[in-house]
């Protein structure tokens, strides 16, 4: 058996998830705006006058910056566990990291901008 590469096991590995995610919450600030911003803009999707497809578009799609927060702090946590010095290839890294929440933050406004303008008849 590897080493950091347990068995198997379905309610494990979902013990191991919810670990990760209290620590997330625990000690990442940008994840805690995202998940504001997930409950906050969620209520704003559900209590628009739309149609509960457009909805549910909505809502899902703010689980997009939210998934790439995670990814973005577990890149951050690896290169840390690398070297905690300044090195140009591990600044590299996390600036593609933080690319990716950018991107995410883009794409959900455009999913919401191009949603609200077909639900409300404006296109």
């Amino acid at each position: 058996m590897e080493l950091n590469k347990p068995k198997h096991n379905l309610f494990r590995n979902g013990k191991y998830a919810l670990e990760g995610f209290v620590d997330i919450v625990k000690h990442e600030t940008s994840f805690k705006w995202q998940l504001l911003m997930l409950f906050s803009m969620g209520i704003i999707a559900w209590v628009l006058p739309i149609d509960f497809t457009y909805s549910a578009i909505l809502f899902i799609s703010l689980f997009i910056p939210v998934a790439s927060e995670v990814a973005n702090s577990a890149i951050e946590r690896v290169v840390d566990l690398v070297t905690l010095d300044y090195h140009i290839m591990a600044k590299k890294a996390k600036d593609v990291g933080a690319t990716l929440v950018l991107l995410s933050l883009i794409v959900t406004g455009m999913i919401w901008i191009f949603v609200l303008l077909i639900a409300f008849k404006m296109v």
